[in-house]
């Protein structure tokens, strides 16, 4: 495939801009644009709905589980959406997406509870397409691994910012909790729009960028499935691994406001922006150094190294917190730590470098949203678990129980998968003259 020229008088200062200043500008328009689409997804989780029931179940789980489920389908979409976007309809789709979003925010506050369900359902369906559309602009490249792990940075920031800003309208403005959600997104909708313009100006890959990473083209239906058959033993161990870190992941984020206040920080305004602040700088450096490592199998072995290191840290750091040593504050950081070093890597550099040492001519944004589509199925079924199964316990001690099973089963199935993988690569180290889907022996 030839590639793009880039058009535009900022793309084609990009395509001849030494490597910092572009990396600098992929890396600040990406982590803008998806912050901002978090001012949509997050800030309801903010209030607590306080007695609100619908049923057996509490308001905010009712929420939270609708809007997990909103963003499952959302994935199964992205799925076939995202893999085969083409250039010129990414930035008009994102666009579409959060405006889709902003509009059932505003009908969630208008409706009725039963129906507040449905709206934030409606809320979810749009969101989860925007990740691999961002994802699309920055991967194949060089200098990969320092742009995805600057996106990566955003939803982690993001999530504990869009939801102390949420808190702060409500505690400060007076605002009802039911309009929070609306106007923190309206609030943040020009940045976006803005930002979703500066990333559109990005260029394509260049020459040089496929022949270090493997080109980058959409996938149909057909180069899908090959993937899928070349790799399934692999991938269905990193799915397994995947399902239960997605609903541990969302457990801690959705229910922070209220694990914090069981841990005594409840009136620490700013606490969760300050805990997500730490684990982004953590989890930043080590996924960035990645970009200094050229061999793509090493840098293979290097993203499930991070990984496998966050999982460990989960069980380490929640013994050391069950024997006193240990504070609620950093308990709730590094557990946090833990969880993001295992799973960033998923949505950025582990499918990346996957797609570069198999050789593999498609989008990693196609392998992101299959595990996407199944991980968020399984914060589905976590949610409805904890209050039907375990609802005599606080969320607190659930998280605690939580962390323990998914630090074991982590580290069984991310060690699996990595030597899989490891030994796949070693045999496709050469691409498969005259056929661009190169599918194993």
């Amino acid at each position: 495939m030839s590639h793009e020229k880039p058009s535009g008088k900022i793309a084609r200062w990009l395509a001849a801009a030494p490597a910092p200043a572009f990396v600098l500008y992929a890396v600040a328009a990406s982590f803008s644009a998806y912050f901002c689409m978090y001012a949509f997804r997050k800030p309801f989780t903010a209030a607590q709905y306080s007695g609100e029931r619908l049923g057996e179940v509490e308001l905010k789980t009712a929420l939270v589980i609708s809007q997990i489920f909103g963003y499952a389908v959302s994935k199964f979409l992205g799925i076939k959406v995202c893999s085969e976007a083409t250039r010129n309809r990414r930035a008009r789709t994102m666009v579409l997406l959060v405006l889709w979003a902003e509009a059932a925010l505003v009908l969630f506050a208008v409706v009725p509870p039963p129906l507040k369900v449905v709206a934030i359902f409606l809320n979810g369906l749009p969101l989860g397409m925007v990740w691999g559309l961002v994802v699309w602009y920055l991967e194949g490249r060089r200098t990969s691994e320092l742009l995805l792990a600057g996106l990566s940075c955003s939803f982690i920031v993001a999530s504990g910012a869009v939801k102390d800003v949420g808190r702060l309208l409500i505690s400060r403005l007076a605002v009802p909790e039911v309009w929070m959600p609306a106007l923190t997104g309206l609030l943040f909708l020009p940045v976006f729009l803005v930002s979703v313009w500066l990333l559109n100006q990005v260029p394509p890959p260049s020459a040089a960028d496929a022949a270090a990473r493997v080109l980058r083209e959409p996938m149909d239906a057909g180069s899908r499935r090959s993937f899928l058959r070349a790799f399934l033993p692999g991938i269905v161990l990193l799915v397994v691994a995947y399902f239960f870190l997605t609903a541990y992941r969302d457990f801690r984020d959705n229910y922070a406001v209220e694990i914090a206040g069981d841990l005594g920080l409840g009136s620490d305004s700013t606490v969760l922006t300050r805990m997500e602040l730490i684990v982004a700088f953590a989890v930043i450096v080590p996924l960035a150094l990645l970009v200094l490592v050229r061999d793509n199998r090493a840098g293979l072995l290097g993203a499930y190294g991070i990984m496998t290191l966050g999982v460990a840290l989960l069980g380490a750091v929640t013994l050391a917190f069950d024997a006193g040593h240990v504070s609620g504050f950093w308990w709730l950081t590094l557990v946090g730590l833990g969880a993001y070093l295992a799973y960033v890597p998923y949505g950025s550099v582990l499918f990346d470098r996957l797609m570069a040492s198999t050789r593999f001519v498609g989008t990693a944004v196609f392998a992101i949203y299959v595990a996407d589509a199944i991980g968020y199925c399984g914060s589905v079924l976590v949610q409805l678990g904890k209050d039907f199964g375990w609802k005599d316990i606080s969320r607190l001690e659930f998280l605690r129980g939580f962390t323990y099973f998914m630090s074991a089963l982590g580290l069984a199935c991310l060690l699996g998968s990595c030597l899989y993988f490891h030994r796949v690569s070693t045999r496709r180290q050469e691409p498969s003259e005259g056929s661009q889907h190169d599918s194993m022996a």
